[in-house]
């Protein structure tokens, strides 16, 4: 059986799911496998249960180090949703099938198995190569990367790292991309308070409905659009796609030309987007509600602050007697375009599909890639290829049942990152 193929599975039968986690247990099996091939590991817990592994193949020189991010928990599965058990790590038709498979315990697996076979055969760069399999990315409650930063710098400190995002291989106008993500969206999302005044449901003329005076703030939301603008990445991908960059106004009809996907990919990425979700007014039917809360998520593209956003809502929704208050800024960073590990992803398309071009892209989400960003400048992208599962196709599996990877999918990932190692690191 494919070395990559094994330990997936092995992986996927650790249930770690979050909350609560427990990546311990597979931080250890990970430091099992690569001290067996002579590399070294530590542990770095918060609390004892959520461990978080860095390996290491220390460098001979003072040349660059590259740190494969990873993250070791996985989110609810529910059993009776699959057809197969999500937690059995079967391996049916050429695919390992369980909770993780794509988010991310294959790419996990990958990484170890990148390293341990360099360290086999004797593979010393110049500067560093690092692994880091973190727990807690699924919730980020402060027990994965984003504590390590903090309270083991030195541990995680790397001049490049690669960690999920993309890497799906799409065909668009008879040319084939490989997307790269140099850039994600910053998760800003606000709360909307609109104000009214309880009663009685039965008398509602003494009362002042806030869930009622909440409705034309919510369809306003709902109506909300910016001016299209070109960030760096989208610029980069239409270049790719069209050997061409079209105006901002053009951008989108442009791309849906091409394919309906091409639109699909930079229709998010040429604003900020809002997208309201949750509503709460009243705890009872029978009493009008003083108070209607709206949970609005807002995506900011790299560069946006939730202050200017903040600013075009407040011009959406006019006057009210209502609060808008910002909950949360997270993510929002973006690495340059070019350099060691851009030639590194652009020479192993090249190599792999001749013909095939690298794309950059802008997460729309954001992944752990923001913590090295903001805490050590990283150069982080989101690379992970995929060939044989369509990019649409994993889409719909992430997070949802019947989650699987192809082995040739894998195997590809294995070989992809020993070739950023030895040319990043060399």
């Amino acid at each position: 059986m494919s070395e990559v193929a094994d330990l997936t599975q092995r992986l996927i039968r650790l249930d770690t799911t979050n909350p609560p986690g427990n990546e311990t247990r597979a931080a250890e099996l990970l430091r099992d496998y690569l001290e067996a091939a002579g590399v070294q590991c530590e542990l770095y817990a918060r609390t004892p249960e959520r461990a978080n592994l860095v390996a290491r193949i220390p460098g001979t020189g003072d040349g660059p180090s590259l740190a494969l991010l990873s993250h070791t928990d996985v989110v609810l599965a529910h059993a009776n949703e699959w057809e197969r058990d999500p937690f059995g790590g079967e391996l049916v038709d050429g695919n390992v099938w369980g909770r993780g498979a794509l988010d991310m315990k294959g790419e996990v697996a990958a990484s170890a198995v990148a390293l341990a076979t360099l360290a086999r055969e004797g593979w010393r760069g110049a500067g560093e190569l690092i692994f880091i399999a973190a727990a807690d990315e699924e919730v980020g409650d402060g027990f994965g990367l984003q504590w390590l930063v903090d309270a083991h710098p030195d541990a995680v400190r790397a001049d490049f790292s690669v960690n999920e995002g993309a890497g799906d291989r799409v065909e668009l106008g008879g040319k084939v991309l490989y997307l790269c993500a140099t850039a994600e969206k910053m998760s800003s999302p606000f709360l909307l308070r609109v104000h009214g005044r309880s009663g009685h449901a039965s008398m509602p003329s003494i009362a002042d409905n806030a869930l009622v005076k909440a409705a034309p703030l919510l369809e306003r939301l709902g109506a909300f659009q910016v001016e299209p603008k070109l960030i760096p990445e989208v610029e980069g991908f239409l270049t790719a796609l069209l050997d061409d960059v079209p105006p901002p106004g053009e951008a989108l009809e442009r791309a849906q030309a091409i394919a309906p996907l091409a639109a699909e990919l930079i229709e998010p990425l040429l604003g900020m987007t809002v997208s309201p979700t949750q509503v709460h007014a009243s705890d009872k039917r029978n009493v009008i509600p003083a108070l209607c809360e709206i949970t609005v998520d807002v995506r900011l593209l790299p560069g946006q602050t939730p202050e200017d956003a903040e600013t075009q809502l407040r011009a959406c929704l006019g006057a009210g007697d209502y609060e808008l208050v910002n909950t949360e800024r997270q993510g929002g960073t973006r690495s340059a375009i070019g350099g060691p590990l851009w030639d590194a992803v652009q020479s192993f398309v090249a190599a792999e599909e001749p013909g095939a071009v690298a794309a950059p892209i802008c997460v729309a989400g954001f992944t752990d890639s923001h913590w090295m960003r903001d805490a050590f400048g990283t150069v982080a992208y989101g690379f992970f290829p995929a060939r044989e599962m369509e990019s649409e196709t994993a889409a719909r599996l992430i997070h949802s049942a019947h989650e699987r990877v192809p082995v040739t999918d894998l195997e590809l990932g294995v070989s992809w990152l020993r070739h950023a190692a030895q040319t990043v690191c060399a």
